[in-house]
This record gives structure tokens, sequence and C-alpha cells, in this order.
């Protein structure tokens, strides 16, 4: 088992005039374009959510049975929930909130992170949380949509017999597996179609409902909240079981701030106001509509209402098919969009230290988000059909949708009055004026489903539970080693000074040692003093930090400080949402740069040392073999670190964990 030095450490790096932010992708977009490109991205999730969201809510008070005011008060619910959720706290509030221009949770506790200075480890826990629950999100995500848009075929009675629940079953299954094979070729190209594909989407949803609204004007009355209030306090837990279904309207609201680095704010927020919460808000008036007039329908022929698939049965029969592919193609987009996310969260995870490296390929030679995690992409994909295999339906996934969604979105505010109170500098009673009541409205959508956990909200957090040992295990044990490796150095001035009074034989060429810590001794070096007796005519002892921000500009990349004639020290700085690229930054074959190293002249030191576990001190047996676990298995600091591999020599000692 080894531990590598060198690999990329986290910083609290001061902000430079220099600092990137989304303007690194785009530069002087045009408006329209970047918006087309937000609607087929960021509101892929939230926009499918209509397949099952409203017929989900509904199925939670039919026990009973139905009755208008209840229809209505679910209605109610639904629309205030994406006005209060989406519209006020991530569009006009969260949204302010941003690093650079990046979002998301862990751009978020990175930021808090910075704010907080000293204190900054309750940031790095829940950044940590919200991760780990994204992750059991970007499981569910893609089987439940995708599975809901196939469960339309059951609506077309000419084919009903045809596709019953084991073929739809197994088409969603091919269709995901076609998904996530296709990953590793990049989406750069397909993806242009994604935006266009979505405001279609947009315009059918919005204009089925329209067409039954006309059937059921009054429905616009449930835009009085008094109905959702009525409705919860008449039904007692039922409410609160319904509750948990109507979050389901707001699922993938996360990705709001999770894509603004990508397309900024002002593309979002217009994608939202003027197509995407005007379609969403007319379909579920739509779906109330119809719903309303079959349960007239059925009291007057006597027989009783049942809840159906009311989505697509709103669309009349002859198209019915073609929405059905339309349904097909927005939720793939939808699951590319959670898949893409899952590889970027990833990517910043590791970047942050809170992960071991994996490996990363760049998909594209345009785009810099363009990226592939082969480990990440089979995980999801085993995750994902164990899912659809083990729920079958659903209406029976929809249950552990929701409890993922929420306990990020408790994260999520939780850190956003860590930025407010120290980052802005609010007064501890203004901030939580501000902040207090999109607590409580995420913490009474989380008490709500939490009450789902039996019926299936157990997975996302066992996922969570695991994600979540897993960075704990990293970060402790890298910790462990860390503190070894500190006990053990000796500071680099004492070697230059013991160097100058009994120097070595030279050698010609450059050393480059990698290390964690730039002002002590690299173990490298001193093995290669011990074993090999000779020192380089010049050597760099090169650390890498991570900054608190997403993007380090190259200027700012490289510090360089010359000890003496033989050492110099260089830290390379990179955003949390950027690849290492050593040789480059280091200058290997451009003589141009600062450094300016002979490719034919320099060697990379790496100290790799080997890993044992100590049942006596450190973390217990079974955590010592988890961290073992991951570090065999982190990718080749090599790969990582873009190091060509026939210029690294490996240099290292046993360490007990």
């Amino acid at each position: 088992m080894t531990s590598v030095a060198g690999t990329p450490q986290t910083a609290a790096v001061p902000e430079t005039p220099g600092d990137l932010s989304a303007a690194h992708l785009h530069p002087h977009p045009a408006l329209a374009a970047l918006t087309v490109g937000a609607i087929g991205v960021v509101f892929g999730d939230i926009g499918t959510s209509p397949l099952y969201a409203f017929r989900e809510a509904l199925g939670q008070t039919s026990a009973g049975g139905i009755d208008p005011t209840e229809i209505l008060g679910v209605l109610s619910l639904a629309l205030w929930s994406l006005f209060l959720v989406v519209t006020v706290k991530y569009v006009i509030f969260l949204m302010r909130a941003d690093n650079q221009g990046e979002g998301g949770v862990l751009a978020l506790a990175a930021l808090a992170r910075r704010a907080l200075g000293m204190r900054s480890r309750i940031a790095i826990v829940l950044g940590a949380a919200g991760a780990s629950l994204f992750y059991g999100d970007a499981i569910i995500t893609p089987a439940l949509s995708v599975l809901s848009a196939m469960e339309g075929l059951r609506t077309i009675p000419s084919a009903a017999h045809i596709f019953n629940e084991g073929v739809v079953r197994a088409l969603t299954i091919a269709i995901l597996i076609g998904l996530f094979l296709i990953q590793s070729r990049g989406t750069a190209q397909v993806s242009k179609l994604f935006g266009p594909v979505c405001i279609l989407w947009f315009v059918a949803i919005g204009a089925l409902g329209i067409w039954h609204i006309a059937d059921e004007p009054s429905i616009v009355r449930v835009f009085l909240p008094t109905y959702g209030i009525s409705f919860l306090a008449t039904h007692g837990v039922t409410g609160l079981f319904v509750l948990g279904a109507v979050f389901l309207t707001v699922t993938g609201a996360e990705a709001l701030t999770a894509d603004m680095g990508h397309f900024g704010k002002l593309p979002i927020r217009i994608g939202w106001f003027f197509l995407v919460f005007p379609a969403l808000a007319l379909n579920y008036l739509g779906q109330g509509a119809f719903a309303l007039s079959r349960l007239e329908d059925a009291a007057a022929r006597g027989v009783p209402f049942v809840n159906q698939d009311w989505f697509f049965l709103m669309a009349p029969e002859s198209l019915r098919p073609a929405l059905i592919i339309l349904a097909g193609f927005a939720t793939v987009i939808a699951s590319q969009a959670v898949i893409t996310g899952a590889f970027s969260l990833t990517q910043q995870a590791i970047q942050l230290g809170l992960l071991p490296r994996l490996r990363i390929r760049q998909t594209s030679a345009v785009f810099a988000g363009q990226i592939y995690l082969p480990a990440i992409n089979w995980l999801l994909l085993i995750g994902v059909l164990v899912l659809v295999i083990q729920f079958k339906t659903s209406s029976a996934m929809a249950a552990a949708y929701g409890i993922a969604v929420t306990g990020t979105m408790v994260v999520t505010t939780l850190l956003a009055y860590i930025v407010v109170r120290h980052r802005w500098n609010w007064s501890r009673p203004l901030a939580l004026t501000a902040i207090l009541p999109f607590l409580t409205l995420d913490l009474i959508f989380f008490g709500a489903n939490i009450l789902r956990v039996i019926e299936g909200g157990w997975v996302p957090l066992v996922i969570a539970a695991a994600i979540g040992l897993i960075i704990f295990t990293w970060v402790r044990g890298k910790k462990i080693v860390s503190a070894f490796e500190k006990r053990q150095s000796i500071p680099l001035s004492d070697l230059a000074s013991a160097l100058e009074k009994r120097p070595p034989e030279r050698v010609s060429g450059t050393a480059v040692f990698l290390t964690g810590n730039p002002h002590a001794t690299p173990g490298a070096l001193l093995h290669n003093l011990k074993h090999n007796k000779v020192l380089h005519e010049r050597n760099l002892i090169v650390s890498i930090r991570t900054a608190d921000r997403p993007f380090v500009d190259e200027a700012s990349r490289a510090k360089v400080e010359r000890v003496d004639e033989n050492f110099s020290i260089v830290v390379l700085t990179y955003g949390f949402m950027e690849s290492p690229d050593v040789p480059r930054d280091l200058g290997v074959g451009n003589k141009t740069e600062q450094l300016g190293l002979d490719p034919m002249r320099t060697s990379f030191f790496i100290g790799r040392n080997t890993l044992k576990p100590d049942a006596e001190k450190g973390m217990p047996p079974w955590q010592d073999r988890i961290f073992l676990f991951l570090q065999r298995n982190a990718s080749d600091p090599t790969d990582f670190l873009k190091i060509p591999p026939g210029k690294v020599l490996e240099l290292g000692e046993q360490v007990t964990v």
C-alpha cells in the first residue's frame, strides 16, 4: 500500500485581480445562445418533474377517496413550492452567493471556508455532507426520469398489452446503459441539441396545460395559498406525506446554482422567468384541471375516481406517442446533466482533498468542463440499474427521491448563512432574518420526506452514508500520513546548510521533487542523497495547492522562492475546478517561461510511502482497511499530475496508519 507525496493540498489562497470565473469558457457569448444552453442543461431535471410529481402527490391522498378540495390543495402546494423554493430561494437569493461565478455545494463550501478562516472545519463537514447526498440524487434521477417517461407507453390503449411492466423496465435499462456507454466519447456535439429539444419540451407541456385549463378555468384560484394551508391544516399526517411528494416538483432546483459557472446568472434567470416557470405552472394547472374534470365525470357516472398518469393522459391519443418520444429525449437530457454534474463534483472533491485521485479524461479540446471519470460512470450505472430492477416502477422509486435533495438543500442553506454572515458581513439578526425562512422551509420538506424512509427513502441515505464514510476515512487517513511525514521531515534550510559544509557529488540536469510541505525536505530527496549519494545541479521543491476558488489566473499559477544556489521552492496553485499539469506549469520544454526546463535534462522524484496498518494507533482496523483500499485504487500520480511516466523516479519508506 502506498502514499504519494506531492498531491494537491487545500489552502485558502488570497484572491488576486487576475482570478477567472465563468469567463474562462465564455468570453463574450451571445446572451440568447447561453440562455438556450441553460434551458437544455440547468432545467432538465426540474423540467421533467411533471411526469410524476402531481400524480405522486395526489396519490398520497387517495386512500380514503379524493374530493375537489384535495386536488386544489395539492396543486396550490405544488405551485407555491415552485415559487418559494425555486424562484425566491434559488433564483433571487442563492444565486447571489457564488464563488467567482461558480455555484454548487462544494463551491459554496469553499467560499464559506475562506470566510471562516481558522474555523473552517464546519464548512468542510457541511460540504462533504452535501456532496454525499448529491451522489444519492445522481443515482436516482436517471432511473426515475427515464422510467417515468417509458411508462407513458402504457397509456396508449392499442399498445398497452405489449408494453407491460417488464417490457417498460427492459426499455428503460437499455436506454440507461446506452447513455452511460457514450459518456467516454464526450457529449460536446450532441449537447448542442439539448437546448432546442428542451425548449420544444417546455412549449409542449405548457400548451398541454393551457388546453386543459380552458376546460376548468377556475383552477387558477389555487394561486391563493389558503388552499394549500387549509389542506395541511385538515389532513394531519397525510398532509405531511403529501408535502413530501409535492417536493418532487422542485427537485432539480439545486442545478440553478451548480451550473452558474457554465452559463452565468442572467441566462438562467431569463430561462426560468420567461419559459420554464410559466411552462411548469401551466402544466401543473392543466393536470389539476384535468383531474377535476375526471373527478366530476366519475361522480356523474357513479364510478370510483382513480389516480392516473395525468401527464400523458392529457394528450390526445393520436399525439401521445410523439409526447412519449419527446419525454424520452427530455429525461435522457436531464439524466445527462446529472451525470455531468457528478463528474464535476467529483473533480472538485478530489482537488479539495475530500476524495482520492481518480482517473479524469478530458473529452473535448474546446470545452474545459467536458470531463469523463470512468470509475464514477460505472458506479453510477450499477446503482441506476439496481434501482430500476429493485423498485420496478417510478411510483415506488419516487419515495426514495426527495430525501437526498431536501438534505442537500438544508446543507446549502446552512452554508449560505455562513457566507451571508461572515463573507458579506451582515449582522447576525439580519443574516438570521434572511436565512431562517428558507431553513424552516427546507426542514419542513426534509421532515416530510423522512416519513418515507421505509418506502424507499433509505436508499439515498445509505448511499450518502457510504460516501460520507469514504470522505471521512480519506481525510483522516491523509491527516495521519501527513503528520508522520511532518515528524520525520527536516527543514529544507537545514539541509541546504548541511550540504554547503559537506557537498555531495553533483550530476547535471534538473531534479523536481514533489512534496506537500515546500519548506520541509522531501522524503524522496533524502532517499536520493542517502542511497544514490548525488545532488542535481538544479533542484526544484514543488508543492501543489488548491485554492478556495474555481480558477486561478495563469500569471498567478507559479510562485518561485530561491533558497540558495542548489534549491528553489515552487508553489503551483490551481482552482478547485482545474486539473493540475505540472510539466506545463513548470515550463518544461518552454524556455520563455519563468523556469524554462529542458525536458531531456529534467527528472521528477515522487515520494511513495508503503502504508501498513497499526492496530495500536491511528484509525480502527476496519477504517484502516478502507483507507488502504482507497489508497491502493487511487490513480497514479503521474497520470493525475500529467507527468511523463518515463521521467519519474519513486522513492519512499513504510508508514503505519
